[in-house]
This record gives structure tokens, sequence and C-alpha cells, in this order.
């Protein structure tokens, strides 16, 4: 499985396990500073070793482009964090039909509802589930009464 990070972060990443290894570091020590195990620091250092800095060189990451460029997908999170209710929902909670079809129409781009979620987590985002709540609740009641009554009603522990 392909770390996280940019190519040319993991290229850095590699650079730095390199010098490392140069100024005498084991590679055991090499591989808990960098965050990665033993066995990937001994290919770099063996891929360095025959290939020069070309065998640790960052290679583009396979599969399909994203549809969305880098520019785009900043501008699509500012405008997530504006909420729902900005672009006219009724509610604030963004579903991945809502997002699919604020992409189409802001840039064109079509994409299927199913991939909505590996776009926001590419961004950093996770799922979240609303939490349900009466609308006549009165949350300063709802303090009090955790504040005052429970104490009192809650078990009390015996000593």
């Amino acid at each position: 499985m392909r770390p996280h990070g940019s190519p040319e972060e993991l290229e850095k990443r590699r650079k730095k396990a390199i010098s490392l290894s140069r100024k005498g570091n084991q590679t055991i020590e090499i591989a808990h500073v960098i965050g990665t195990t033993r066995r990937s620091i001994r290919r770099w250092k063996a891929a360095f070793r025959t290939q020069g800095a070309e065998g640790i060189r960052s290679k583009p990451s396979p599969g399909r482009p994203t549809k969305l460029s880098e520019e785009q997908k900043r501008d699509l999170e500012q405008e997530l964090l504006k909420g729902a209710k900005a672009f006219g929902y009724l509610s604030d909670l963004w579903t991945c039909p809502r997002i699919a079809q604020l992409i189409s129409h802001k840039y064109g781009v079509l994409y299927h509802v199913d991939h909505i979620g590996r776009l926001l987590h590419s961004l950093g985002w996770s799922p979240q589930k609303p939490q349900r709540r009466a609308l006549e609740r009165d949350e300063q009641k709802v303090a009090t009464w955790i504040k005052e009554e429970w104490p009192r009603i809650k078990k009390k522990r015996d000593a």
C-alpha cells in the first residue's frame, strides 16, 4: 500500500534516510526517525547503491488523475465550509449527492455519488452523522437538568 504524501514528500523521506545512513546511523534508528520499516530503509539503500539518486526518485502515482485540479479542490473545501444552507438546502448537512451537485454546477465536472467520499477523504474530511434532536429541545433546560437533577437521581456507589 502506498504511504500518504505527495510523490515529492515521499522522495524527501527517502533522501533523508540515505543522508542519515551516510552519517553512520543504524537502519533501525533511521526507520524510527523516518516512521517506516527497516525493510523499506534497506530497499532504499540498495536502490541508491545500484542506481544512485535515480533509484530513490519519486514516481508518479498510479491510477487515473483526479477530475478536479488542486486549486479547484481547495476552492471546493472553502465552499463546503460555508455550509449547505448557503447553497439553498434546508439543512446544513452535506450529503454525497448534494456535494456531487455542487461540483457539477460549479466546476462542470461529473462525479458519481459513490466517489464523493473518496474525494472528501483526500481533502482530510471524514463522514459525520448528525445528531437527531427534537426541534422543541431547550438546551438551557437540558443543561440545568444535567447539572442539578441528574446528580440527585444518579445511583451512588457504595463505599
